[in-house]
């Protein structure tokens, strides 16, 4: 690894266990353990923020990769949150990491969930962003209007400013300086997630939501965890956040003002800082 390696100009590196070759890129400083990243419905390498990788990469050792069949992964996409675990789980294994730090966003958060669960020897600390505890007594699920623009087949500018931000003026510019940032990468970028692979993580979603989900477990979870979301997230409503802070035995809790889903691509810098300083 080399500090002057970026979040833009990082290499895709591929590593094969159990029959999947998963693609996967690398960069940042030495640190005790890897902080790997589990991205979001439909979210490839490419989908991360370079302002959020690079600001962690500053002081860790920092790990993208591809689930099985998303972007440059080989294999199925899986249709339930538990196998997208055991594949978090192989990949780690393939990379020879005895322990790392999680960072999952979104569904990323629940295939998090189920590997802490899984394997709690192999991670030492777990950040949850924009995601939630699944099916429950208090599990409240996205409203009517959500799940038809994402799943539309291309996600464009307006798409992604309604589902990951609010409607303010300052959240839509934050929105708009995102959406800029990620055409910063060089090199051929990551292929979009199929329709029949969109058509797995919606059913892996609708699973986790009717109770094939970590929310009678999160007790069994006894690493610290920091739960992060926007004050108004029409994805996994912000509610879902503070259920799972309760449930959780050693969680702290942080929303951030006027932001969405994307909150960690409104308030980058903040984030990065309030999550190292959880790392640390």
């Amino acid at each position: 690894m080399s500090n002057s390696i970026t979040h833009e100009t990082a290499t895709t590196q591929f590593v094969e266990a159990d029959g999947v070759r998963y693609a996967y890129r690398r960069f940042g400083g030495p640190s005790e353990t890897p902080l790997v990243f589990c991205h979001r419905f439909r979210g490839t390498m490419d989908d991360w923020d370079p302002a959020v990788t690079n600001g962690f990469a500053r002081e860790r050792d920092v790990i993208l990769f591809d689930n099985a069949g998303v972007g440059g992964s080989s294999g199925v996409i899986p249709n339930n949150a538990r196998v997208m675990a055991d594949h978090l789980l192989a990949f780690i294994s393939g990379l020879g990491a005895s322990k790392a730090d999680l960072l999952g966003f979104s569904m990323g958060g629940y295939v998090v969930q189920f590997a802490a669960l899984q394997s709690p020897r192999s991670f030492r600390r777990l950040i949850l962003a924009g995601t939630g505890p699944g099916g429950g007594e208090k599990y409240v699920p996205g409203g009517s209007d959500i799940r038809p623009v994402a799943s539309r087949p291309v996600l464009g500018l307006e798409e992604q400013l309604f589902l990951f931000f609010t409607a303010s003026e300052e959240s839509r510019a934050a929105g708009k300086a995102y959406w800029r940032r990620l055409k910063s990468r060089v090199g051929e970028p990551d292929p979009p997630v199929p329709e029949q692979g969109i058509k797995a993580q919606l059913q892996a979603l609708v699973a986790w939501g009717e109770g094939d989900s970590a929310y009678n477990r999160l007790a069994e979870i006894k690493q610290p965890v920091l739960v992060a979301n926007g004050s108004n997230d029409v994805m996994v409503p912000t509610i879902n956040s503070f259920t799972m802070a309760q449930l959780l035995p050693d969680a702290q809790l942080i929303v951030y003002p006027d932001s969405g889903h994307g909150f960690l691509f409104q308030y980058p810098d903040l984030f990065v800082d309030h999550a190292l300083r959880f790392l640390r």
